[in-house]
């Protein structure tokens, strides 16, 4: 078979992704990204919150008009909406021929066969056992690769259906990890980024005691140049963990804590641990101990009991804390989860005006931020050409791929894709910067 694979949502679900376009080659098929004219699409969903959803379902659709048109002969959907919605798909959707929920990536190529010889296969297994090792065929550029730690989440979080899609928490063995870091290392990866729903938690459930700290100090040892880490919640950040980040030249200096929000009460309706207190004490304490840490964060407006005090306190938190990076989200009451049946839900015109006006106070703060890079010499990350600017691309320790912005600069030479090289900073541009590599 010719097998077509797209994904969508997080990085997490990228690596399963992976995972299973290794296994189907393994089993003699051919692996594209291409849909039009394969014998088989498998669309790899996210089923986190609305936008998500309907972005799957438009997946969905432009698939089954390839269908219709001849064009693609089945077509599997995989992933969180799968496992959220396992009923509905298949009937509200009769152009899909199968499903896969989180727990059956690894049953692929018998749900492919299955499929080809006209059955509709369901498959869902348990979502709190999943095998998270294996061969992988990347789907990001040769020089970045993601190492997910750790399947699943524990903490509950009243606005999150994860635990619900993911099942617990689980880590994987350090043994496990080094050795396809190690792998990927070897294969020329540069930038290796380190994931997990919470990363932080990493060791817990399975050495009795938290071990992300010894586990970086090992992959430091590996042949990467960065090794970036998301996410870090900020009630598991301990001292020596910070003392790792802080000594280990490999680990790039940009930290995703996400926060959610600072007001003490709504901290703890969405059973979150920790409150503006510890917050702030945590953030001062990575500016002091971190020079030159970039803190990007996510945000939640018009949570269930966000009135103006609340938002307001949120803005003037944004205004004084100077984070670097800031993603904001729309509260959405995502059924089954305890917050979208709370009392004091937000009229979404009023939520959706409140992020407007946080959205243009981060941009203020990272208009900031980049002009006090302009004269600096930066080490990037080049991603590559891009003919339409006629300059090329690329990335600072200080931005994530496809999450935050790029630096785009000249050279007097070529610049393969996957190298470091010297920009020096000389201008801004619509949030990215500008320059030109120093000789």
């Amino acid at each position: 078979m010719k097998v077509a694979f797209l994904s969508l949502g997080c990085a997490k679900n990228l690596v399963n992704t992976e995972q299973m376009m290794a296994l189907v080659r393994a089993a003699g098929h051919t692996v594209t990204a291409e849909p039009d004219g394969a014998d088989a699409a498998v669309l790899n969903t996210c089923g986190f919150i609305d936008s998500a959803k309907s972005e799957a379902i438009d997946s969905i659709l432009e698939l089954a008009a390839l269908k219709a048109a001849g064009r693609l002969n089945k077509l599997l959907v995989a992933g969180c909406l799968s496992q959220r919605y396992q009923d509905e798909i298949l009937t509200e959707l009769p152009e899909v021929d199968g499903i896969l929920g989180t727990g059956s990536y690894t049953e692929i190529v018998p749900a492919l066969e299955a499929a080809m010889h006209g059955e509709t296969p369901r498959c869902f297994g348990d979502i709190d056992h999943t095998r998270e090792d294996g061969a992988r065929v990347l789907a990001t550029p040769p020089y970045t690769a993601y190492l997910k730690i750790a399947e699943g989440c524990d903490n509950r979080c009243a606005y999150c259906v994860i635990p619900s899609l993911r099942g617990r928490y689980r880590s994987r063995t350090m043994e496990s990890l080094l050795a396809e870091a190690g792998d990927l290392a070897r294969r020329g990866v540069r930038e290796l980024i380190v994931v997990a729903q919470d990363i932080t938690r990493y060791g817990a459930d399975l050495y009795g005691r938290r071990r992300l700290a010894g586990l970086l100090t090992e992959l430091c040892r590996l042949d990467f140049h960065w090794i970036r880490l998301h996410y870090l919640y900020p009630d598991e950040v301990d001292d020596a963990l910070i003392d790792v980040i802080a000594r280990e030249p490999k680990i790039v200096k940009y930290l995703d804590i996400p926060l959610q929000h600072i007001n003490d009460g709504l901290l703890r309706a969405m059973n979150r641990r920790g409150g503006r207190a510890e917050i702030c004490a945590l953030l001062e304490k990575f500016r002091r101990r971190i020079p030159g840490v970039v803190i990007r964060t996510s945000l939640i407006v018009g949570l269930p009991g966000e009135g103006e005090a609340e938002f307001e306190e949120l803005a003037d938190f944004l205004r004084e804390a100077g984070l670097e990076r800031a993603g904001i989200f729309q509260f959405s009451p995502e059924e089954g989860t305890p917050a979208a049946a709370m009392d004091g839900q937000v009229d979404p015109e009023t939520a959706a005006h409140r992020l407007e006006l946080l959205a243009e106070l981060q941009s203020r703060v990272m208009d900031r931020y980049n002009e006090d890079r302009l004269g600096e010499t930066l080490e990037v990350l080049c991603e590559g050409f891009d003919a339409n600017l006629g300059c090329y691309a690329g990335r600072t320790y200080g931005d994530s791929p496809d999450i935050d912005g790029h630096v785009y600069f000249t050279a007097a030479g070529a610049v393969p894709a996957g190298s470091f090289v010297d920009v020096r900073i000389t201008g801004v541009s619509d949030g990215d910067l500008t320059g030109e590599i120093e000789e």
